[in-house]
């Protein structure tokens, strides 16, 4: 699949990016988009199979649930069959901006999204980029972060391209995202609003608006407890490098922590450069024996070429020999000799004996059977000499002839 890559500058150029970007999902395909939080995957949040792309471009878990995308806060309204006084208030602190709200879900949002829950994650982002493409769009864009699963999210779209080129039809390059960290995720359908995921939005800032706000226990280490939020079920943040967490105490050695990892870096860092200079000597050594190869065999084809050149010359030699004596037997021409002899020597007749016995034959018939300098054929034998013989042993003694220097 080819991926579009296109740099937005907050100019009149962007509005026509963002309508191609807008044809694209409208035409069911994923592109990527950044957010004030981190870069998302957007597809149709109404379209089930465009969704699908979705999951099938990161290597998600279909069982983990999406978040709408909307671009004005009356558009919660089609999506849920409800919004409580809770709800509401959060929409009033917090939006647009980094936090989603979990709702009881409508029938329009389909179980891609919501992966067969009741419920339905949405959330109004406070990017200029990304609400100028979802009112483009004209629908909700389903949106998980832009990184294969279980990667970090990517807050630039250099990373998202690294992860997605090829995968998606799109990236948007909106610059780095403002946050960096996934909006907080707080499921509003309980009496008690729950932070199902941590985020953009702390406890704190949320316990001002409610005055009373529980934690999901999934975060607290309750594996018996099916998470609600997307990005909760499954292994998540994973870089490819060691991460070390300090807690109480130990945080206070940060800094002889970081020395001593430095130092084994450093070290890893020799290792590894001995290591390469071996290998590189090694590379070195296999190369000369490439090239020493490579002599010989340049050397080796020069005398095959050299030998068969002689052994071709031999050949033509001998040609040149029996067209001689063959020609002698015959009694041809200076001239006629002379081109036989060339033909020798140029090779015409290094394959087949048999091919210069013929010619020259019938090189013999046309002078001494009357065809005025045509060149005769096998056929002509038997039909061009007829009238010029003039007895039936005559024929009979002509036609041993061509038998015997044809090879018939």
């Amino acid at each position: 699949m080819q991926t579009y890559f296109w740099k937005l500058q907050n100019n009149e150029q962007d509005a026509e990016v963002m309508q191609k970007a807008a044809a694209l999902i409208q035409a069911g395909e994923v592109v990527a988009f950044p957010t004030e939080t981190v870069y998302g995957l957007g597809a149709n949040g109404l379209n089930s199979e465009a969704v699908a792309k979705i999951f099938a471009a990161k290597g998600r878990p279909n069982d983990n649930p999406l978040i709408l995308h909307i671009a004005d806060v009356k558009d919660i309204e089609p999506l849920t069959t409800g919004l409580n006084e809770n709800a509401k208030a959060l929409m009033e602190a917090f939006w647009p901006g980094p936090l989603t709200l979990v709702v009881d879900k409508s029938e329009i949002v389909p179980d891609a999204v919501s992966a067969g829950l009741a419920t339905v994650a949405v959330r109004f982002p406070a990017n200029k980029y990304a609400q100028e493409l979802i009112k483009a769009c004209g629908c909700p864009v389903a949106a998980p972060s832009a990184n294969i699963s279980g990667r970090p999210s990517p807050t630039n779209a250099q990373d998202v391209w690294e992860d997605m080129n090829g995968k998606v039809a799109a990236v948007l390059d909106g610059g780095n995202c403002g946050i960096g960290l996934e909006s907080t995720v707080v499921d509003t359908t309980e009496p008690v609003p729950v932070i199902l995921r941590p985020g953009g939005i702390t406890y704190e800032m949320l316990m001002e608006v409610l005055g009373e706000v529980d934690i999901d226990p999934a975060l607290q280490g309750d594996a018996g407890y099916k998470p609600k939020a997307p990005g909760m079920k499954y292994r998540h943040y994973a870089p490819q490098s060691a991460m070390y967490l300090l807690e109480g105490e130990a945080s206070g050695k940060l800094a002889q922590f970081v020395a001593n990892a430095l130092e084994e870096c450093q070290t890893a860092l020799a290792a590894q450069e001995k290591m390469n200079v071996e290998k590189d000597e090694e590379l070195q050594k296999v190369r000369k024996e490439c090239d020493d190869y490579l002599e010989v065999n340049k050397k080796y084809e020069v005398e095959i070429e050299e030998l068969r050149k002689n052994l071709f010359d031999l050949i033509s030699e001998k040609r040149a020999e029996q067209a001689m004596e063959l020609m002698a037997q015959n009694g041809l021409s200076n001239e006629q000799r002379a081109d036989f002899l060339k033909k020798c020597q140029n090779g015409d007749y290094n394959d087949s004996y048999e091919e210069l016995k013929k010619d020259i034959a019938l090189a013999y018939f046309d002078v001494n059977c009357g065809t005025n300098g045509r060149r005769s054929s096998e056929e002509d034998f038997s039909v061009t000499l007829a009238p010029k013989m003039s007895t039936k042993n005559t024929t009979k003694t002509r036609q041993q002839k061509l038998q015997e220097y044809v090879g018939k």
